[in-house]
């Protein structure tokens, strides 16, 4: 039986697949298998020796210690592409709300109320200052072509938007999910030179950290505006507040709110929305859900932000699943140990990721605890797992 341990309110619609007979789902297990987490942070939380794996039901996992679980051997999952369409309806809803100040009319308008009558000519007098763009014609740039960016970008051309798309790690999968009207650069200054709109869409790491800086702002065109939901801090916020007192950008739209931008009479702080649907709740916890039981039963990872993908066929009774350090020869003195102890390997597959890698074995042999403190005592094992 696995315990997993629920570190936020997890939707049945993944929790549900759990199966009762192998899985027991609670937030008050002090030891346990697995996680299932959202946005609760991690970093402070002493994990058991037993963890094996984290899902995290969303695609940022800056509230998680990759460092750590990757010492431990503590795989961690994400669900790329299960918010995207979420997200994407967003951005776009943002689009239009950036081109008007619709928020600031619709309020204006409710200062009406008790003029009975008088409120028809009342609208049409105040209308003009809440007066904007359309977004037909006009060219959208987007930082960042991932399952949700891809999205952006496609939608926005089907709504007669000029797009330009920037991700120097755009794979082949994605490049063909992007419409033919999309155009690709590998210059990130393209974007900020060409764009009357921009949006954000890549992970927060030291090198995307204030991708939108004072420098940036400087080339782009007089009252661009900039659109932010994907992670607070890709956008420097001084620089953003800078733009906007000075008018060179028009509006800033986010999912982040914070003390300084919601002074900002022209920036729309939203509160981290993004994802905030029942359809992508119950898709992320699916996901979720679905790598777990795949690891625990299987040894199969996919979605992993700090081990390798690997999928092997499973040919025999027992199966051995290894994570190591990548270094040379490490795989021939597992199997070299194993044959040993008279042990044959059925079926191997094996897949590095930088420092780390990832090693799975069949065999139809029993494994005594002599052969396991054989297999521990390799130098450079992480932690090895048995499934029977």
């Amino acid at each position: 039986m696995y315990q997993v341990k629920l570190f936020n309110k997890i939707s049945k619609a993944g929790t549900g697949l759990l199966a009762p007979e192998k899985y027991t789902c609670a937030d008050d297990f002090e030891d346990y298998d697995a996680v299932l987490v959202r946005s609760a942070k991690l970093h402070d939380v002493d994990f058991p020796k037993n963890l094996k794996c984290i899902a995290r039901a969303g695609a940022g996992v800056n509230n998680i210690p990759l460092d750590k679980c990757t010492e431990n051997g503590i795989v961690v999952f994400n669900t790329p592409g299960a918010n995207a369409n979420a997200v994407k309806e967003l951005v776009i809803c943002a689009l239009l709300l950036s081109s008007r100040d619709i928020v600031g009319g619709a309020n204006w308008a409710k200062t009406l109320a008790g003029n009975g009558d008088a409120i028809g000519a009342m609208a049409e007098k105040g209308k003009s200052n809440f007066a904007g763009c359309e977004i037909a014609g006009k060219t959208l740039g987007v930082i960042g072509l991932g399952a949700i960016g891809i999205k952006v970008a496609n939608a926005a051309l089907a709504l007669g938007m000029e797009v330009i798309g920037y991700d120097p790690y755009l794979s082949v999968d994605a490049a063909l999910q992007l419409q033919r009207g999309v155009r690709y650069t590998t210059e990130l200054n393209n974007v900020f030179t060409e764009s009357d709109y921009i949006t954000v869409h890549v992970p927060l790491m030291d090198a995307t950290r204030g991708i939108v800086s004072a420098d940036a702002v400087a080339m782009m065109k007089d009252g661009v505006r900039i659109l932010n939901f994907a992670r607070d801090g890709l956008c420097d916020q001084k620089a953003i507040i800078d733009g906007l007192e000075s008018g060179k950008i028009a509006a800033y739209c986010c999912d982040f709110a914070s003390e300084e931008m919601l002074a900002q009479p022209h920036a729309l702080c939203l509160p981290h929305l993004g994802a905030s649907t029942a359809e992508s709740e119950d898709n992320c916890a699916v996901m979720a859900a679905q790598e777990i039981m795949d690891y625990l039963e299987n040894g199969t990872i996919r979605n992993s932000v700090n081990f390798p993908n690997l999928k092997v066929p499973r040919e025999a009774k027992t199966r051995i699943c290894i994570m190591h350090r990548n270094i040379p020869n490490l795989i021939a003195e597992l199997s070299s140990t194993l044959a040993q102890h008279g042990i044959n390997i059925e079926n191997m597959g094996s897949r590095p990721r930088g420092e780390v890698a990832y090693t799975i074995m069949d065999t139809e042999s029993e494994l005594t605890e002599e052969i396991k403190a054989a297999l521990k005592a390799v130098n450079g094992v992480i932690k090895f797992r048995i499934i029977l």
